[in-house]
C-alpha cells in the first residue's frame, strides 16, 4: 500500500469518527416479505455514509473502516439506537432486523448494550432479529453463542445471515440460537433456471425444516426467484424485487399502505 493510500484510509477512519458524532451516517431499512402471501413483515436496518467529498459510502465499506478506526462497537450502537427509535412507531405486526460484528458479539457487554437500547425505545424484544454472518463466528464462537443466548432468552430472535456465501460450519447450527437461516444471495441467483441449484436450496430448506429454523432469501430480484422460493419453504424474502433500501419515512409510508 503507497503512503498516500495508507494517508487517506487514516484519514478516512477519522472522519469517521466526527461523522458519527453528526447526521452523515444514514439510516436505511430494506422492507422483507412473506413468502405465502406477500405481506410486509418488516425490514432490515442498512447503513450508509454520506461522505461530504466522496458521497455515499455503503455499508461494507463502511464497517471496514469503522473496524480499522476501532469504532465499529459505537458505529454498532449508533445503527442500533437510530433504527430501534425509528421501528418502535412501527404497526406492532412488523419486525426490525439488526447486522452486528465480530467486534460486537465478543464484547463482554453486548448483550446488555442491546437490552438496553431495545429497552430505551420502548421496542418488544421478541421483535427485534440480530443477523450475524458466519466470518464473525470463526474466532470466538463460545463467546459470541453465550452472548447471543442471554439476548435469545429475552425472546430476541437469532439469523445466521449470507449463509452459503462462504464455508458452512455445521458447528454454528448446533451451537448458536439459531432462529432462522438467510440465504446469500449466491444462493438465489440460479433457482429459477438451474436444477442444481434449486436443489441446493431444497436441501437447505429440508435440514432448516429439521432443525426448526425459518429460511429467509435474499437478493431477490425477478418474480421466478421469488416464486421458486416460496414453492421450496421459504418463510420469508428481500430484495430489489420489491424495493430498494429506503429511507425511513418512505419505509412508514410502504408500512401505512400495507
Amino acid at each position: 500500500m503507497t503512503a498516500d493510500r495508507r494517508k487517506g484510509g487514516g484519514r478516512r477512519e477519522g472522519e469517521l469518527r466526527a461523522a458519527l458524532g453528526g447526521d452523515q451516517v444514514e439510516i436505511l431499512f430494506q422492507p422483507q416479505f412473506a413468502c405465502d402471501d406477500g405481506r410486509l413483515l418488516g425490514a432490515e436496518a442498512l447503513s450508509r455514509w454520506n461522505h461530504p467529498r466522496l458521497g455515499r459510502i455503503g455499508v461494507e465499506s463502511l464497517f471496514d473502516i469503522a473496524e480499522r478506526s476501532g469504532e465499529a462497537a459505537r458505529l454498532t450502537r449508533h445503527i442500533a439506537g437510530r433504527a430501534l427509535a425509528t421501528a418502535a412507531a412501527w404497526p406492532e405486526r412488523l419486525h426490525l432486523s439488526l447486522n452486528v460484528t465480530a467486534t460486537d458479539v465478543t464484547a463482554e457487554d453486548f448483550a446488555e448494550n442491546i437490552a438496553a437500547a431495545v429497552a430505551e425505545a420502548g421496542f418488544a424484544p421478541g421483535r427485534l432479529t440480530l443477523e450475524i454472518t458466519e466470518r464473525a463466528l470463526v474466532a470466538e464462537v463460545d463467546r459470541s453463542a453465550a452472548q447471543l443466548e442471554r439476548l435469545a432468552g429475552q425472546g430476541v430472535r437469532i439469523a445466521l445471515d449470507d449463509f452459503g456465501a462462504g464455508f458452512c460450519n455445521f458447528r454454528y447450527l448446533k451451537r448458536l440460537p439459531l432462529h432462522s437461516l438467510k440465504l446469500d444471495k449466491s444462493m438465489i441467483e440460479g433457482i429459477a433456471e438451474n436444477e442444481r441449484d434449486l436443489a441446493v436450496l431444497r436441501a437447505i430448506v429440508a435440514m432448516a425444516r429439521a432443525l426448526d429454523l425459518a429460511v429467509v432469501a435474499e437478493g431477490v430480484e425477478t418474480e421466478a426467484q421469488r416464486a421458486a422460493a416460496a414453492r421450496e419453504g421459504c418463510a420469508a424474502w428481500q430484495g430489489f424485487l420489491g424495493a430498494e433500501p429506503m429511507t425511513a419515512e418512505a419505509f412508514a409510508e410502504l408500512a401505512a399502505r400495507s
